[in-house]
């Protein structure tokens, strides 16, 4: 069956979902937020796409999303960084020395508080070299692991990128390679990955899409995901 790469991605991301009441996602994040819609159509979940004008109840924006957070009302949340080290760490900050530093980017906002507290924190990036998987983030801004005796419920549960999945083991404070996605191999990874890994006992192939779960994107879906990102559905389904 052919699928594309963003199918491929959503359908792993939405596999990572399994089991979750509410899922938060942020408006400039469709991947991600297209798997968050796609595990509301297969299990009821809520999804709620921050800055969405459709896909959101919140009165009091971001910081009623934090509260939500606080109260163990949000079950999964996406994090992505220029720089993703093998810790965990991510960097939404900039590379080089801070505060001089040679490129500057948004900001950290609410990722550490969000990393801290939301149990299922899937990471995603879609450029997978060793310019944004570093050995160590040149700024942290949010960390992946806490020293112990640090309450923590949430944190690092998986990392997606354009050429593997990944899950992160907290107990050893790492990634783990889990699957390959079709095209790319182990050597590829290794030489695009700056920070060090381990395997799982059999790494495979990622799956691809599920043909009932490719109908519900090409179809149904893709005119409901068009609402909150509207370039990206255009740009894969013609929507």
């Amino acid at each position: 069956m052919d699928f594309s790469t963003e199918e491929l991605l959503v359908c792993v991301i939405a596999r990572l979902l399994d089991g979750i009441d509410h899922i938060a996602v942020g408006v400039s994040s469709p991947i991600p937020g297209s798997a968050a819609l796609l595990q509301r159509e297969l299990s009821g979940c809520r999804v709620t796409v921050l800055n969405s004008r459709h896909l959101q109840s919140l009165n009091d924006g971001a910081s009623e999303l934090f509260d939500m957070a606080a109260q163990g009302r949000i079950g999964a949340f996406f994090l992505s960084g220029g720089q993703i080290d093998g810790k965990g760490n991510i960097n939404l900050v900039g590379v080089g020395d801070y505060p001089r530093m040679k490129v500057r980017w948004s900001g950290s906002f609410g990722s550490a508080l969000l990393y801290y507290l939301v149990p299922r924190v899937i990471l995603f990036r879609d450029e997978h070299t060793r310019r944004t998987m570093v050995e160590t983030v040149d700024f942290i801004s949010a960390p992946g692991t806490s020293e112990k005796g640090v309450h923590r419920p949430g944190g690092p549960h998986a990392l997606i990128t354009n050429l593997c999945a990944f899950s992160f083991d907290r107990a050893r404070g790492g990634f783990v390679l889990e699957s390959i996605h079709p095209g790319h191999t182990l050597e590829e990874i290794q030489d695009n990955t700056g920070f060090a890994f381990t395997q799982a006992p059999n790494v495979v192939e990622t799956p691809g899409p599920e043909p009932d779960r490719l109908e519900l994107l090409r179809g149904k879906l893709s005119r409901a995901i068009a609402d909150p990102y509207p370039k990206f559905a255009s740009r894969v389904w013609g929507v």
